[in-house]
């Protein structure tokens, strides 16, 4: 098993070279088995906890690796920061696995580098607990997303409001690439440090693009590939009711994989004005305004890439923008054609069936009624005599049965039955999500006991999102208030 580090050919002004700074006592708490036979780990090294818990906590190199920091700026809730970077994370190489795709292994919370801006580089247990938990349930729910190897404890302690027991997670990525990235280049002027990552960027995730004449069409390809991939994963945030919380472009990957899972949260009530994270006072991020956010971001990476798209400026942002004009339509096809897929309908071409959507979602929203819960019961009232079950109720699950009857008119109009419908929805609703209150109380008790098998049961539960299985009834209900008095902090 050897590590290259294909980032680190880049010139240095990309990146600090910086090993992470070691821990007092490393122990691997949290393993993705899983996950490391896909990277083609060493088998004969994941039966060694002791050696694992040592290269996963920063205490020693693997083979291959060339850890280091990289530099990158962003916009934070619309303020502009020219100058952030990896302030507590290593990026120690790349594998590749069995599928032949290499991905990136990231510690974070492995120590002060160049970047931490007074930081102590470090990361509290709750907060590697929640990205590995939220990260695997993301990947079984059918999202884009960078995954969880590890969570390592490092038998120190991390003060923030008060001390907590410190850790490491280990992050495994497609690629770290951000729209900070890019900007972090743009704003210095340095558009040949922009050509170098815009090269790079198309060499590890877009190589398609190659075949594309050096010049301006293929930088304007790189823009329209991003473009499409965060479209893909909003939509599929909106699909499954999650709200990232930070969508700064910082936390804004070229790659279209979820980044950084701060402040996130899963929305029980329905209501796209949800917003959980502390930070986040004017409800930015609110759940119902992630499409049009990443719009904005989307146009901030196009800004970027204007020296690249044109030496004439004014030509250059012409053509950028024609680009840009086609997010938000884009978006919204892709979220109404999301929807009523969740209703088993096969588009969203006819002005009725967006009509059904809006007014079954209108109804979601003043009842309150659970998002999730909610599909779900739709779906299974399409199951084998459940209809005929349901017959002499005035309405099902809150849902009034004249929207019912729409909705079933509408299946038959398209010659979809009920059985198809079903099969169709089982695949786009799921039955379980990481809930707030279960995420929480997971975090606690791992915090207090360091005992891993309370996590481990209930990603065991959130890996098969889409069945109903032994356990499965435990983390599906939803909390009594909606979410309503929720709060999630960012970690760091």
């Amino acid at each position: 098993m050897q590590l290259t580090n294909s980032y680190a050919a880049l010139p240095e002004r990309f990146y600090q070279r910086v090993r992470p700074t070691p821990v007092r006592e490393p122990r691997l708490l949290l393993f993705n088995r899983g996950l490391a036979d896909e990277l083609g780990f060493d088998p004969a090294l994941v039966e060694q906890p002791e050696r694992l818990a040592a290269y996963l906590g920063g205490n020693e190199t693997l083979p291959g690796s060339e850890p280091l920091a990289t530099a990158y700026a962003g916009h934070q809730f619309g303020g502009f920061s020219p100058q952030l970077g990896d302030g507590r994370a290593h990026l120690l190489g790349e594998l590749t696995g069995r599928d032949d795709v290499p991905r990136e292994l990231q510690l974070k919370g492995s120590g002060r580098t160049a970047f931490s801006r007074g930081g102590d580089g470090r990361c509290a247990l709750g907060p590697a607990v929640r990205e590995f938990v939220m990260a695997e349930a993301m990947h079984a729910l059918g999202v884009r997303t960078t995954r969880s190897l590890a969570v390592v404890t490092t038998g120190e302690s991390v003060r923030r409001e008060t001390p907590l027991p410190g850790a490491v997670v280990t992050r495994v990525a497609r690629s770290h690439l951000r729209v900070g990235t890019f900007q972090y280049f743009a704003v210095r002027g340095d558009t040949a440090g922009l050509k170098a990552l815009s090269d790079y960027a198309i060499e590890r995730l877009y190589p398609a693009l190659r075949e594309r004449p050096e010049g301006p069409e293929r930088y304007l390809g790189l823009l329209e590939a991003v473009i499409a991939a965060q479209v893909e994963l909003v939509t599929d945030w909106m699909r499954v009711g999650f709200i990232h919380g930070v969508m700064n472009t910082d936390n804004t990957t070229i790659s279209g994989e979820t980044i950084d899972f701060g402040p996130c949260a899963m929305m029980s009530a329905y209501d796209p004005a949800t917003v959980f994270s502390s930070i986040d006072r004017g409800g930015r991020y609110a759940y119902g305004n992630q499409p049009g956010i990443i719009a904005w971001n989307m146009a901030r990476l196009a800004e970027t890439l204007l020296p690249l798209i044109d030496e004439d400026e004014q030509r250059a942002l012409k053509r950028a923008q024609a680009c840009i004009s086609t997010v938000p339509h884009l978006l919204d096809d892709a979220w109404q054609t999301m929807m009523v897929g969740k209703l088993g309908l096969p588009n969203a071409d006819a002005d009725e069936d967006r009509a059904l959507l809006a007014a079954l979602l209108k109804q979601l929203h003043e009842g309150r009624l659970d998002y999730t819960i909610t599909f779900d019961r739709l779906t299974e009232s399409l199951a084998a005599g459940a209809r005929a079950e349901n017959e002499d109720e005035d309405e099902l699950e809150g849902i009034d049965r004249g929207w019912i009857e729409r909705w079933r008119r509408r299946l038959a109009t398209h010659d979809v039955t009920d059985e198809a419908a079903r099969a169709a929805m089982r695949t786009r609703n799921p039955v379980v999500i990481p809930r707030n209150h279960h995420v929480e109380a997971i975090l606690t008790i791992t915090a207090e006991t360091l005992d891993p098998s309370y996590a481990e049961g209930f990603l065991e539960v959130l890996r098969t999102p889409y069945e109903r299985r032994p356990g499965t009834e435990k983390f599906t209900d939803a909390p009594a208030d909606g979410d309503e008095h929720y709060v999630t902090f960012c970690g760091t």
